[in-house]
């Protein structure tokens, strides 16, 4: 590993380090002990991170015996041999255990791998480890920091450690990426936590179409809205993971309807915005930023406009922008129901079988557990949990009615659209509450060194385009600055 300078392999991309695998530049047992020693330095001691939580003490193995596949010239494809860092509620049958951040599930070890780590152990992934989180995915407390568990302590942003918001609640994952403590990381999303982390850590992140991704065996927010996803440095490469993660999943009725996989690769190397309409709300998306914000954004859409993209001024996308409150019906009543499910597959001696079970331990041990408080919870647990109050329902179907039929669809419809853009955390909501997909790529820096992007949305099942557009304006803008620790 001497030969390569560390920079080259802190920034280098799935198709360089694939290269420098088959040319035995280095081996996966080399980038893990390469990662562990970054994770040491910076990660847990230094500027402490603190974006994971745990190593996976099969990893070395793991990559020892990949590498004699690769000696035996068995390669499994583009993730042989490379480090993956999972979102610490997503389920691995191992040693490792999956909390969501929590104490209460601190001694909580899965039964098996969730089903997308299935996917991601038969493509020669290395499970590298779990990241950090906003406790219960940020559904817990309505003042809990970004990136905060009481499990694990409060993730850093790393563009400015202690002063910028981490975002989340992916947060660790988006960190560890944008360290270069793990190759590539997946992330959760029920509303922002995807794309929010990864525009506040300057990497890319994608957050797929309800049902393109398989959410067997992770620990649950709402099943309307829930997905995991894709976060890497650049675009290709979340798309490469996007791309394994994806398919049918015989227990997840959501998989049942998706499309087939298609290779996100192929339309790459001829990717153009030339001709393309992109519709912005323009007055809602800048409305509350800053006066660098908004000339970042200018600049992303004169950008846009100069890879020859057609930027469309539209009134609005939803309804639901103009909304004054977030309605969280839909999570409080999904969440209480999906929770007791997933406790379901907790071993009993834990003693925690319910909801109810959860805020009683987070009581009983409130000098740990309750910082922030647990606010939401306690508003879930007055739910049924069989989704038939009226508040739910009518909440679901005015979701989809103002998001899908009467939002995004309409819109995209009536003004002949390829996509929407908009900056980081202004209106990922809407595509979250429609379960549609969104990817977010760096656009650049605010005054105090804050990362900033922009998304890109369209329709159900729209990834392919949606990464093209992305790859680009990536390409044409290279706004990504890696992170050069002392």
């Amino acid at each position: 590993m001497s030969q390569i300078n560390v920079l080259q392999i802190d920034e280098m991309t799935l198709d360089q380090l694939q290269t420098y695998f088959e040319n035995e530049g280095i081996t996966s047992s080399e980038l893990v002990k390469y990662y562990l020693k970054r994770i040491a330095l910076y990660d847990q001691s230094g500027p402490t991170i603190n974006s994971i939580l745990e190593i996976n003490p099969e990893a070395l193995f793991i990559a020892r015996s990949l590498d004699t596949e690769r000696k035996n010239r068995v390669i499994r494809g583009p993730l042989h041999g490379v480090p993956v860092l999972l979102k610490y509620n997503i389920d691995t049958g191992d040693q490792m255990h999956t909390s969501a951040g929590s104490i209460a599930l601190e001694n909580h070890y899965a039964k098996k791998d969730a089903y997308i780590v299935k996917k991601l152990r038969d493509a020669g992934a290395v499970i590298l480890g779990k990241a950090n989180m906003t406790e219960w995915a940020n559904f817990m407390a309505y003042n809990m920091p970004n990136g905060y568990s009481s499990r694990g302590g409060q993730v850093l942003n790393p563009y400015g450690p202690g002063e910028l918001d981490v975002s989340g609640s992916s947060s660790g994952s988006g960190a560890a990426v944008a360290c270069n403590f793990t190759m590539l990381a997946v992330g959760t999303e029920t509303s922002g936590s995807i794309l929010c982390p990864a525009g506040n850590n300057n990497i890319v992140g994608i957050k797929p179409t309800v049902g393109l991704v398989s959410r067997t065996g992770i620990i649950p927010i709402s099943f309307s809205q829930d997905t995991a996803g894709p976060m890497a440095r650049n675009v290709k490469d979340a798309a490469i993971l996007l791309e394994i993660l994806t398919g049918y999943d015989p227990e997840d009725s959501a998989t049942h309807s998706a499309p087939p996989v298609v290779s996100y690769m192929e339309g790459l190397p001829h990717a153009s915005l030339k001709g393309k309409r992109l519709g912005v709300a323009y007055d809602f998306c800048i409305k509350n930023l800053s006066e660098i914000q908004k000339s970042v954004f200018d600049q992303a859409l004169f950008d846009l406009s100069k890879a020859g993209a057609e930027i469309v001024h539209l009134d609005q996308i939803s309804p639901v922008e103009k909304k004054n409150s977030i309605d969280y019906h839909v999570l409080l009543h999904e969440f209480k129901s999906g929770i007791n499910h997933y406790l379901k597959t907790v071993s009993p001696s834990l003693g925690l079988q319910t909801l109810s079970d959860i805020i009683a331990f987070n009581e009983k041990n409130k000098a740990g557990c309750l910082k922030y408080n647990q606010e939401l919870l306690i508003e879930s647990n007055k739910t049924g949990g069989t989704l038939t109050s009226p508040d739910y329902i009518n909440s679901r179907l005015n979701d989809l009615e103002h998001t899908q039929n009467n939002g995004i669809d309409l819109v995209m419809h009536e003004n002949q659209l390829d996509a929407l853009i908009s900056p980081n955390d202004v209106w990922y909501g809407i595509p979250a509450k429609a379960g549609y997909p969104s990817i977010s790529v760096p656009s650049g820096f605010d005054k105090n060194g804050m990362p900033l992007s922009i998304i890109f949305t369209a329709e159900a099942f729209s990834e392919k385009k949606l990464i093209e557009f992305a790859y680009v304006y990536e390409k044409s803008t290279q706004m990504r600055k890696p992170i050069k620790f002392s």
